[in-house]
């Protein structure tokens, strides 16, 4: 008895042999979905030129099949969010304990065929400063993946700033720049990965085979990250699924894009669903944070939109928030009491970083200066979200201005470094104020106190 040979695309996902001719049948049988046992004709939506997969992976695989067919079910469009009710907190028990959007019996279709991410980790290296500027890639996971969970993985310094983002679920305090993590710690942080089941781990650490280990050790379906762009990449590439070289060996000094390569995957359109660009820079700032914060600069001595936030003192402290690609992004106070100077209808208000220094500032600037002490970006944000515009360096100020659309001046050691950091300064009522030098402390005063009208068209507009 003849037995009658099936293509491959009826079985996409039990099989990786390849597809028979279709010049072997003498008439074409009819497709019936494995997912929805209906007869399908839809032509396969996919390019024939995509985008060829990860070589370390597959040297053969020159990616989707163009002449997969495909089911209706979870075939196209976005992601529905969870319908799974929350945990009951009066019943010791809860409901059953499957990680949630995870049901045992559809829970390969969703993820396998459309790519859905129920739960999403995102390891982020460096300070306050690079994981503020991860703030719209996050809003873009969110609005790709509706219902999807985010988590984070940052620093101490760097897990502070995510009291200012409502999208992260958990923030994590890990540093995954330590090259000599305490064994106990590493082995912790990969068990708690792996029990959270995440679809999707991104990671803007440039990546080792080290690092690609521990996100292979997550044991997440897509696990993407930074590559270095030389040797040391070497077998990374294995362990990751989606890989993105960065532009140097320090990925800070792409300024505010600097993440543009992750943020453009994160966004590519998939069949119906069009491609989604990323918004702009925002920050939430709760009740809480600005009643602490208003107790702090009334005591000393200012008045809700009726200051000038002066941040970017000179000094050893990690709470300066510097971005790692501009080291020379901090001022003397001998420069910062000239400026205070010049400010007109407003009271300059001094950010210092560590206590330490309000001796220095109060016998320059003077015993009457007012000086408030902020640590955190949290409190930065509030404190900016009150007053009448900013006057900073290249610090986490100046972005947190942009983002509560606030006016400021940036003080920056070049025009390049200007124009990385703060693209598009008009649309951020910014004024660039570059140094002619390449130093920062050769910045020119007089540039500075022309830029001040900014302050007063805006408090005019108002």
């Amino acid at each position: 008895m003849a037995t009658t040979l099936l293509p491959k695309t009826v079985y996409p996902i039990l099989t990786n042999r390849p597809s028979i001719p279709s010049a072997h049948f003498t008439t074409k049988p009819p497709f019936f979905s494995p997912l929805d046992l209906s007869p399908c004709t839809k032509r396969p939506s996919v390019q024939t030129n995509a985008k060829k997969k990860n070589p370390w992976l597959d040297p053969f695989d020159d990616g989707e099949d163009p002449n997969m067919e495909y089911g209706s079910l979870f075939t196209d469009g976005k992601q529905e969010e969870d319908p799974r009710p929350p945990d009951n907190p009066d019943n010791p028990y809860g409901f059953l304990k499957f990680p949630m959007g995870f049901a045992v019996e559809l829970a390969s279709l969703p993820l396998k065929i459309r790519g859905d991410v129920r739960r999403c980790c995102c390891v982020i290296s460096g300070g306050v400063y690079e994981n503020l500027l991860f703030f719209p890639a996050i809003q873009l996971i969110k609005d790709r993946y509706p219902g999807v969970q985010v988590d984070v993985l940052a620093s101490e310094r760097g897990k502070q700033t995510y009291e200012l983002n409502k999208n992260v679920r958990w923030a994590n305090a890990y540093d995954p720049d330590d090259e000599w993590p305490e064994p106990a710690e590493y082995t912790d942080m990969v068990g708690l990965l792996k029990s959270r089941y995440y679809d999707m781990v991104l990671s803007t650490k440039l990546a080792g085979l080290g690092h690609a280990a521990f996100l292979f050790m997550t044991t997440a379906r897509d696990r993407v990250s930074y590559i270095y762009p030389n040797v040391n990449a070497a077998g990374a590439g294995l362990l990751l699924s989606e890989t993105f070289t960065a532009d140097s060996m320090n990925l800070s000094e792409g300024g505010y894009n600097m993440y543009h390569q992750m943020v453009d995957w994160l966004g590519r359109p998939f069949r119906s669903v069009p491609r989604h660009s990323v918004g702009p820079l925002r920050v939430s700032i709760s009740r809480k944070l600005k009643k602490v914060v208003a107790e702090k600069y009334r005591t000393a001595g200012a008045e809700k939109g009726k200051y000038i936030v002066i941040h970017g003192i000179e000094s050893d402290s990690k709470a300066s928030m510097q971005s790692r690609g501009d080291t020379d992004s901090l001022l003397p106070i001998q420069v910062w009491a000239e400026i205070a100077k010049d400010i007109r209808g407003f009271k300059p208000l001094l950010v210092i970083p560590h206590e330490k220094e309000r001796e220095n500032v109060e016998e320059v600037v003077g015993d009457d200066a007012s000086i408030v002490f902020i640590t955190t970006p949290g409190q930065l944000a509030a404190l900016i979200n009150d007053s009448a515009g900013v006057i900073a360096t290249n610090t986490a100020a100046i972005q947190l201005a942009g983002a509560r659309e606030k006016p400021s001046i940036g003080l920056f050691c070049s025009k390049q470094k200007g124009k990385l950091f703060v693209p598009n300064p008009e649309e951020k009522k910014c004024a660039i104020v570059s140094s002619k030098t390449g130093k920062l402390r050769d910045v020119e005063v007089e540039a500075v106190k022309q830029a001040m009208q900014i302050f007063d068209m805006s408090f005019a507009l108002v």
